[in-house]
């Protein structure tokens, strides 16, 4: 076992250099929380630490650790999951000890978790199948709630982009529970201990009955982003530094959400992303891809208003204005002037202009401010010739 940092380094380029062995995409331990009645589900996975294409001399640690307690390693397959062992922490911990001195603060942060792994107090009432080793080598659809789980945390912490992933079947592998804060409780074991419960005063205050926790109760954000109502945000959405979240209409979805300082009042559906310096007025709605897109991701550019009570469900360029209540689809008949056709060629070279266009025409236009003629009901677009700018003192 290593006992020098140079023992270290040769001992993962061993195993890293055998037949069996293959960098993970991502790997983690979580600690789980299972049904009250059904054991086998997993209801939910904490992740400490999320390692997404990189540490891979940690994942070498962790899958040789799991090799020598017995376990089968075939990672030919997408995923692996198991639970921990002594062994596996034994032979981990041996493996990590010169760097265990240094294991604080956000140093070796793999290392941290081992060595509090194996420092929990026998008295702590969890066991080694609380936790569970996970790996993904493949991003294809995910095959259990840890590595769906896993998923989730890279977009949350912005450690993989925003529709990068594959989510599909994501809905089948996660259970739909009762939730007391950030405590998932199954929905059967309520409905068999609902009389108990309710007679002795001791019914939960369920919070929400969901598949996905809320972004807060797995996600640390930046020092410079607001969350005013914690349920506004899912977990699996990823905020940029700098954006707020407003109380109210404001709502970001899985895998959606901000790629800079953005104000946030409407709704982000799911896979759909908003630009740097963007306002998402109130009320206004990003339609996500299964409603209203054609099943096409919606992405708003940056420094762009979406205003009250606006939506829409195709792409937005940077620099452009929604009017309130002005709604653009993909199929959107939208009407142009002479001169705005003019104007606009003019700041997007090579793009197709022209007087009659629909929504979905405008993707990658920039600088169209989107209205409503009160006098005709057409929709029209124009040149926009106004600055939209966030207040700097709120991001």
């Amino acid at each position: 076992m290593a006992f020098t940092k140079d023992d270290f380094k040769e001992l993962v380029a061993n195993i890293q250099s055998q037949d069996w062995y293959k960098n993970p995409i991502g790997f983690g331990i979580a600690k789980v929380d299972r049904g009250q009645l059904n054991k086998e589900k997993i209801l939910q996975a904490s992740y400490p630490v999320v390692n997404w294409e990189e540490n891979y001399g940690s994942a070498a640690v962790f899958l040789n650790a799991l090799k020598e307690a017995g376990e089968n390693i075939d990672t030919s397959k997408s995923e692996l999951v198991f639970s921990i062992s002594d062994k596996f922490l034994t032979t981990c911990i041996e493996s990590f000890r010169p760097y265990i001195p240094e294991a604080k603060g956000q140093e070796h942060k793999n290392v941290q978790v081992i060595s509090t792994l194996a420092s929990l107090p026998i008295d702590s009432g969890l066991t080694a199948d609380d936790y569970r080793v996970v790996f993904i080598f493949e991003d294809t659809n995910p095959v259990s709630a840890e590595s769906v789980y896993l998923k989730l945390y890279a977009l949350s912490t912005g450690k993989a982009a925003l529709r990068s992933l594959n989510l599909d079947g994501a809905f089948g592998q996660l259970h739909n529970s009762a939730w007391v804060g950030n405590q998932p409780i199954e929905l059967d074991w309520l409905r068999e201990n609902e009389i108990t419960l309710k007679l002795s005063g001791k019914f939960p205050s369920i919070t929400k009955v969901d598949k996905f926790p809320q972004f807060l109760d797995h996600v640390i954000p930046a020092d410079n982003t607001r969350i005013l109502d914690t349920n506004k945000v899912r977990f699996g959405a990823q905020l940029a530094a700098g954006t707020t979240v407003m109380p109210g209409a404001a709502y970001i979805n899985f895998n959606a959400g901000t790629e800079g300082a953005v104000m946030v009042e409407g709704r982000i559906s799911s896979s759909a992303k908003v630009g740097a310096g963007s306002d998402v007025g109130g009320g206004a709605s990003i339609l996500g891809v299964l409603s209203g897109t054609d099943g096409v991701p919606v992405t708003i550019g940056d420094n762009t208003l979406l205003g009250a009570n606006s939506c829409t469900g195709t792409a937005i360029g940077d620099s452009c204005i929604l009017d309130a209540g002005v709604t653009i689809l993909p199929g959107t008949k939208i009407t142009l002037s002479e001169k705005a056709v003019e104007q606009l060629k003019e700041i997007n070279p090579g793009k197709e202009i022209s007087t009659v266009m629909k929504g979905m025409d405008f993707q990658g236009v920039n600088g169209v401010h989107f209205r409503v003629n009160s006098q005709t009901g057409q929709t029209i677009a124009m040149r926009s010739t106004r600055e939209v700018k966030l207040n700097a003192d709120l991001h």
